[in-house]
């Protein structure tokens, strides 16, 4: 069995490692009709709100947190959620 291809990562400010699969990049955010498309070229800006946010809060769903950065990506404020219930943690 092969690994799943990473399509970028980052870490915490709590040293906990944070992976962007390239199948979920492309399935969940790339998809034109369920996904979130404008972020297509902010692959970056996501890596960098969960690595250097600007503001964290707890999602309402268990084990997921919700992650914060000011002028970042297409808007205002980017908020990427990141599961941390399976290792590494997923964004």
């Amino acid at each position: 069995m092969s690994e799943r291809p990473i399509a970028g990562e980052a870490t915490t400010r709590d040293g906990i490692r944070v992976v962007v699969f390239a199948d979920t990049w492309r399935d969940h955010i790339l998809a034109p009709d369920v996904g979130h498309a404008e972020l297509a070229p902010h692959l970056d800006a996501v890596l960098s709100a969960i690595a250097e946010p600007d503001h964290r809060e707890p999602d309402e769903r268990p084990h997921r947190e919700r992650f914060f950065k000011r002028y970042a990506g297409p808007s205002a404020w980017l908020m990427v959620v990141v599961d941390f219930e399976a290792q590494p943690a997923r964004s």
